[in-house]
């Protein structure tokens, strides 16, 4: 009897244990955070003929970024180029790091390598001539910094202006590109650091 007693026990025991598992509430599963939103063509500075956007593309773009080649890593990181019809272009890349320190760290080397974009372009191309300029912090979430490049070939008569901006937004990190034929006195400096603040907080 002892033993039939015992067993109907443990079995009572199970049953019980079963019954109170079943009950508890299952966690449901974190659900994995959003991608980083990227800008519309319309939010970009007002061109003579309008901005088209083409698609996200995941990764570094296949021609490469003048100032920031070798800086941003393929992982994580997004891209999207915009157009006008005439020879004005655009370029956002998004890089999600793996942590916001990370992302601190690749901010500042992204600002070193727009800094020191127009000399390593001169050891690049002999006869290139231009002018570099930081045009400040944008006040927004991190922080944003903006700079401009201002290139010519004197011998060909050509001139290039480009706008350049790095910002953050926790382990987010976004860069924007804009560039067109002329000098920066033709260039939407106002504009381009607007677009850049509306850049970094739309990312999350």
């Amino acid at each position: 009897m002892r033993t039939t007693r015992t067993l109907r026990t443990a079995l009572l025991t199970a049953a019980v244990a079963g019954l109170a598992a079943t009950a508890l509430p299952t966690a449901p599963a974190a659900a994995a955070p959003p991608a980083p939103k990227f800008l519309s063509a319309g939010q970009w500075p007002a061109s003579l003929t309008p901005w088209t956007a083409g698609p996200v593309h995941k990764g570094l773009p296949e021609d490469g970024s003048v100032c920031t080649a070798g800086t941003i890593p393929a992982k994580g990181t997004r891209h999207r180029d915009f157009r006008t019809e005439l020879d004005t272009g655009a370029r956002q890349t998004i890089t999600v790091a793996p942590t916001a320190a990370k992302a601190k760290v690749l901010a500042a080397e992204l600002r070193t390598a727009l800094a020191t974009c127009l000399e390593r372009l001169k050891e690049q191309e002999p006869g290139l001539e231009g002018v570099s300029r930081y045009h400040g912090r944008v006040n927004v979430e991190e922080g944003a910094h903006v700079y401009s490049i201002d290139t010519s070939y004197p011998e060909a008569g050509s001139t290039d202006i480009g706008l350049h901006s790095v910002g953050r937004d926790g382990r987010t990190v976004t860069v924007l590109e804009w560039g067109q034929l002329g000098d920066l006195d033709g260039a939407p400096l106002k504009g381009f650091r607007k677009t850049t603040g509306t850049a970094v907080a739309k990312l999350h």
